[in-house]
């Protein structure tokens, strides 16, 4: 696999903290955070428009760029949409769960 020069950083390491490299090599990440609400949202505006699809209901134009857009996202950024949704969603309903459920329970000794 190569690495063009814009993605890799290479720099002289100056402490090397415990380790013998003298060199440093750095894959430039872009902020990917930004791009993982975006598809979190894309995918609830396609599931939106599949279910008025499956009723036989007329799609919007936005209805049916969702569906397109989503239907191109590439396979693994769908698993972490929907893997971060699920995660999101859970955490949510644990912890408010605990927080109504918790205090109807008394602690038993």
């Amino acid at each position: 696999m190569r690495v063009s020069s814009a993605d890799m950083q290479v720099g002289d390491v100056e402490d090397a903290c415990g380790h013998r490299r003298g060199r440093l090599y750095t894959r430039v990440v872009a902020d990917e955070s930004p791009e993982l609400f975006d598809d979190i949202y894309l995918g609830l505006r396609a599931g939106g428009a599949a279910r008025k699809q499956r009723r036989g209901e007329p799609l919007s134009v936005e209805e049916e760029e969702a569906i397109g857009r989503w239907q191109r996202l590439s396979l693994w950024r769908k698993f972490i949409a929907i893997g971060a949704f699920a995660l999101g969603t859970f955490g949510l309903g644990f912890t408010v769960g605990g927080l109504i459920f918790g205090r109807w329970r008394t602690a038993r000794r």
